[in-house]
């Protein structure tokens, strides 16, 4: 038996983060408890030369490891985003973890196992391969979750997500199952090349795999686990699995629908459609309503997820270029928002609720000018990353022929302005809590600084960034 030639050499940056979360968790035994820093440095290390790998390392259409796992340009503009979101949520969390005594080994380990799922899904070119790398995406975020084992708002959340994650990753599996019936095969050629005649199981199939996906992603109808999973995971927590699972969920989406099922754009697209629309509406509307950031944040996430949705309903490789440009935007402002409302407490604990806000632009200008100027980027307002991120998929939905679904974005995101701006509003309003105090430290201010100039520079001046998104569109073609 002559046994296949195997060459590491494309999941470099994989084994990065795999090497270095294996190393926060050991050099964590031997550091004495409340002296755990160190771990910061170690982790921010490692993803950073995980980083400079991806950068590095060249594309391939050609599958490795018996055609499971592809490194093109598609895997590399997406698994840079999913870095640069690792590294500013490891900057965010450095500070609270201290001072909540949640900074240990583990900590680290599980964002960087997270970020690995999220690696590996942009990277799949099989249904197995991108199941591996769901689980190994959704795993370390349930228990993230949970993690503030004093909390008992951490642990309904972290059982909560993990009892609805198991719900949809059994759809997930079912959906393979009949899609390897019905093709003989998971990978994504042979689904792309059967495609063309497809049978009753291969359309349940694809519906299935939806539905696991439409979990992770937090479109509705499958949105109702995030915003009480958001209220009640660790700030840091709700900040990073709003990202994190948002790359690895639409890569997933753009490898399978606008990659191997291109040739039944004409059957998904409407439904997605229906899905997209239906989400943009829910998301923004139950928004208005709420009076936790936390919660707002969250179906403002949903609301994302949406919009997102409409460059993968394109079904064009104009669509795809700016769902990746649209995750990289939504990175910078999401976790930026959050890192203002971790840099604030409330007698020790979160302060969560958007009247804790309450004059804050007065206390301390240059928080307020960054919450700001998230909030205007998150409502899609000029000159921000979230301005061009809705240009571009509105107007790949637009040449796609979805006048639909690009109106109703443009509506709702004329709602969503209201609850953004009123944030904004209630910064510079009132008389500041006294309950209110600040806990923030270099870390939290870097990563503040770094997602504000992310937000400026990816709307002011988009044309780097723009060319490296649009190699998303090479693979498609």
């Amino acid at each position: 038996m002559i046994l296949p030639p195997i060459d590491l050499r494309p999941i470099i940056p994989e084994l990065v983060i795999t090497a270095t979360a294996m190393a926060t968790m050991v050099v964590g035994l031997f550091l004495p408890a409340g002296r755990q820093h160190p771990l910061r440095w170690l982790a921010a290390l490692g993803t950073v030369m995980a980083l400079g790998a991806t950068l590095a390392a060249g594309s391939s259409s050609s599958p490795a490891f018996a055609g499971m796992y592809v490194r093109d340009t598609l895997t590399r503009v997406l698994q840079v985003t999913a870095l640069v979101a690792v590294l500013l949520a490891q900057w965010l969390s450095g500070d609270y973890v201290e001072r909540t005594q949640l900074d240990i080994g583990e900590y680290y380990a599980l964002v960087l196992v997270a970020a690995l799922g999220a690696m590996l899904m942009a990277a799949s070119s099989d249904l197995i391969m991108l199941f591996l790398g769901l689980e190994t995406l959704s795993i370390p975020l349930y228990v993230l979750a949970a993690f503030a084992r004093t909390d008992p708002r951490s642990q309904e959340a972290g059982l909560k997500y993990f009892l609805l994650g198991a719900f949809g990753t059994a759809f997930f599996l079912y959906g393979i199952a009949l899609l390897f019936g019905a093709t003989g095969s998971t990978g994504f050629r042979a689904l792309a090349e059967q495609a063309h005649a497809p049978k009753p199981f291969f359309h349940a199939g694809v519906a299935l795999l939806t539905i696991g996906l439409a979990f992770k992603a937090a479109v509705v109808p499958f949105h109702f686990w995030a915003p009480d999973v958001y209220e009640g995971a660790p700030l840091p927590t709700t900040a990073y699995m709003s990202v994190i699972a948002k790359v690895g969920a639409f890569a997933a989406f753009v490898r399978v629908y606008m990659a191997a099922l291109a040739a039944l754009a004409a059957q998904w697209s409407t439904a997605l459609a229906a899905i997209s629309v239906l989400t943009m509406i829910v998301g923004n509307v139950a928004a208005l309503r709420q009076t936790s950031i936390k919660r707002l944040l969250a179906y403002s996430s949903i609301a994302h997820a949406g919009f997102i949705l409409t460059g993968v309903v394109a079904g064009s490789p104009a669509g795809a270029s700016a769902v990746a440009f649209y995750l990289l935007a939504y990175t910078f402002m999401t976790l930026g928002a959050f890192g203002v409302v971790l840099m604030l407490h409330r007698r020790g604990e979160e302060a969560d609720r958007i009247a804790d806000l309450t004059g804050l632009a007065w206390r301390a200008p240059a928080l307020g000018g960054a919450m700001t100027l998230f909030m205007v980027s998150l409502a899609g307002l000029p000159p921000t990353a979230g301005f061009l991120a809705k240009f571009y998929v509105f107007t790949a939905a637009l040449d796609a022929g979805q006048t639909g679904v690009a109106v109703f974005g443009v509506l709702t995101s004329v709602v969503s302005a209201y609850y953004y701006l009123r944030v904004a509003s209630t910064m510079f309003t009132g008389q500041p809590s006294e309950d209110v105090g600040f806990a923030g430290g270099r870390w939290v201010t870097a990563a503040l600084v770094a997602a504000s100039a992310g937000v400026l520079v990816l709307g002011i001046f988009p044309g780097r960034v723009n060319a490296f998104v649009q190699q998303v569109a090479q693979a498609l073609k």
